[in-house]
């Protein structure tokens, strides 16, 4: 029997004046799936300055975010002409993270470089 015949199946054996429960609807049982959401990503951006040297940038990026040297070089690049790029997306927690290295690793190298998170 398929799930639903299941369900019709035991709705009319508990109608049955004979059934456990005196014919009642109470002993049916309904099986659901919970949906789970999935839990939001934010994007984790590196903002242009005038005083990080790039070399350290890239070191950053491939340091913290596994980038590639070409791609942590074409990131950095975008940073510098835009003001700004996407490094990458994540989990709150893997984002905030992130964002905490990079900050952390920047003042202890005395660059004033900024990294920020915001929701997707």
């Amino acid at each position: 029997m398929t799930g639903q015949n299941f369900i019709f199946a035991t709705r009319l054996a508990s109608n049955h004046p004979d059934a456990p429960g005196g014919g009642s609807d109470s002993d049916v049982v309904v099986e659901t799936k919970p949906k789970t959401k999935r839990p939001p990503l934010y994007k984790v951006m590196l903002l242009n300055d005038d005083y990080t040297p790039m070399e350290f940038v890239v070191h950053v990026l491939e340091r913290f975010f596994g980038k590639t040297h070409g791609q942590a070089f074409e990131i950095m690049l975008t940073v510098h002409k835009k003001g700004l790029a996407v490094v990458g997306v994540y989990s709150h927690e893997i984002a905030e993270t992130k964002v905490a290295q990079v900050m952390d690793f920047a003042r202890r190298h005395q660059h004033p470089l900024q990294c920020t998170m915001e929701k997707e």
